[in-house]
């Protein structure tokens, strides 16, 4: 598997995640287990397979969340510098139909949340913006029809 790329942020947050599953939901899923046990017939005892579906998911979790971060290649956007877009650059664009501006960070998959401006380094936008310069335009094909945006400004934080 090749390296991963995130920010230091992204890397963070998933390691969190990943102490709170072994800290706390694992001990958590397998005291449910325990105490479904002890009501009896195991056949029927809804308690006891959906504790088990549960440690079925957090044990799964757990692997993927290891191998994301085993393989994880960090890079600290507050380090680079220019004008063109790339992994970790902040960039706002502008609708070109309505002049909306809108402002993202290209970020790693495993990070991205676009409800707070984090787009996935492999989103349609972000692809189109890689390489791009502040007054480019890209086009985007979307379900609608294709949108045009403008590169208003690139900056690294």
């Amino acid at each position: 598997m090749e390296k991963i790329p995130m920010t230091a942020q992204g890397l963070a947050r998933l390691e969190e995640e990943l102490r709170t599953l072994k800290g706390s939901e694992r001990p958590a899923v397998i005291q449910a287990i325990a105490t479904a046990r002890e009501h009896g017939d195991l056949s029927e005892n809804a308690e006891y397979h959906a504790a088990r579906e549960r440690q079925s998911f957090i044990e799964g979790r757990i692997k993927e969340l290891e191998e994301i971060i085993s393989y994880a290649d960090v890079i600290d956007p507050r380090k680079l510098t220019g004008d063109t877009v790339r992994f970790g650059a902040t960039v706002v664009v502008a609708d070109e139909d309505s002049d909306e501006e809108k402002t993202y960070q290209i970020v790693g998959i495993h990070e991205a949340d676009l409800k707070s401006g984090k787009l996935s380094i492999q989103a349609p936008l972000a692809r189109a913006l890689i390489g791009k310069s502040v007054g480019d335009s890209v086009e985007v094909a979307a379900p609608g029809g294709s949108r045009f945006y403008e590169v208003v400004e690139v900056r690294f934080e």
